[in-house]
């Protein structure tokens, strides 16, 4: 699946250095709503996140030739969008929290439980460093791998495992009230 996607991602990068905008309409297409996603989460407010995706096709259109090939086009777009959230959370003012998107599945008091856990975990996300986040919301809601991640925030694997480590660590303070045994 992803060897496919890439592929044509790669396909459509060139057309539209082209020339082709109707090339890079289609990837915003395809990768709009995962990042957005992500914004979401990280930034916990969606005029913010919309305004995160929309600046990072900016500059990702802006810095198309700069997109090196060897690697996956959606990790490329995705690094620009953590960086630019980052960037509104150091800019920002207090936190506004995210309200949490209605899926009436289950019976009032399944979607009332869910709405509930699904605020406490933003919640706990906004708490996090912006670093912590990122690696917790690139793995758990991008599903990227360790490799993936350190590609996207310029780091070794293995300080990505120790951030998500210790990110996961602290949502369980938060989130459980557990500690890990030392």
């Amino acid at each position: 699946m992803y060897l496919i996607q890439d592929a044509e991602d790669e396909a459509l990068v060139s057309r539209s250095l082209a020339g082709d905008a109707g090339a890079f309409e289609a990837l915003v297409s395809r990768h709009q709503r995962a990042l957005y996603t992500v914004a979401c989460r990280m930034l916990g407010n969606r005029e913010e996140a919309r305004d995160a995706v929309q600046s990072a096709f900016i500059k990702a259109y802006e810095h198309l030739g700069s997109f090196d090939p060897r690697h996956r086009f959606f990790s490329w777009i995705y690094r620009i969008v953590v960086n630019e959230c980052l960037n509104l959370l150091r800019a920002r003012r207090p936190i506004d929290e995210l309200s949490p998107a209605l899926a009436a599945q289950g019976t009032p008091f399944d979607v009332a439980a869910d709405g509930q856990r699904a605020r406490q975990v933003q919640a706990a996300l906004l708490k996090l460093s912006p670093d912590a986040r990122a690696v917790v919301v690139m793995r758990h809601y991008g599903e990227l791998s360790y490799d993936e991640i350190g590609v996207a925030l310029g780091v070794p694997s293995k300080t990505v495992k120790s951030r998500l480590y210790d990110a996961r660590q602290r949502l369980g303070e938060m989130l459980l009230g557990w500690r890990a045994r030392s």
